[in-house]
């Protein structure tokens, strides 16, 4: 695992949306950081290459939302959410894969994941979801309330 700080960043975190990336593949996770790095209240937490790296940094980082891939090694994304309803964590989780069978996308839905889309035809989308989020978490902020994610209407 490892922390990722993009050092020219050329926004400031308004509501410090912490994220968790879980893949394992570098070129992926360096375009996925580049996107990230231009959202304002978004903060890059972490990285996880596997599975298990992924579910300790969940333990150990609390991130308030997850990219994560399914296909890593030691461990899949599966398993991973199987993990966090098991260790009952509650990051808002995003799967991004390009592994997007509807067997994989049904099966992680029901584990908790809040969003579903393939990387190579959705990757736009990702980006929108997050957007939602810190617009819900802004609103949140400014009504004085605390929202929750789950439970919510799941998308894809």
């Amino acid at each position: 695992m490892t922390a990722v700080s993009p050092s020219n960043r050329s926004s400031t975190y308004e509501f410090g949306m912490k994220v968790l990336i879980a893949d394992d593949s570098e070129v992926f996770v360096q375009r996925l950081v580049r996107v990230l790095a231009e959202i304002n209240g978004v903060e890059i937490v972490g990285r996880a290459r596997t599975g298990v790296e992924a579910l300790q940094a969940l333990r150990d980082l609390h991130p308030d939302v997850v990219i994560l891939d399914i296909r890593m090694p030691e461990g899949t994304g599966i398993d991973v959410l199987e993990g966090m309803r098991r260790e009952k964590l509650t990051p808002t989780t995003i799967v991004l894969t390009n592994f997007a069978f509807p067997q994989y996308r049904r099966k992680c839905l029901q584990l908790g994941a809040r969003y579903f889309f393939d990387k190579s035809a959705e990757f736009a989308e990702a980006r929108e979801a997050l957007l939602e989020l810190i617009h819900k978490s802004s609103e949140s902020a400014d009504n004085g309330t605390a929202e929750t994610e789950r439970g919510t209407s799941q998308k894809r």
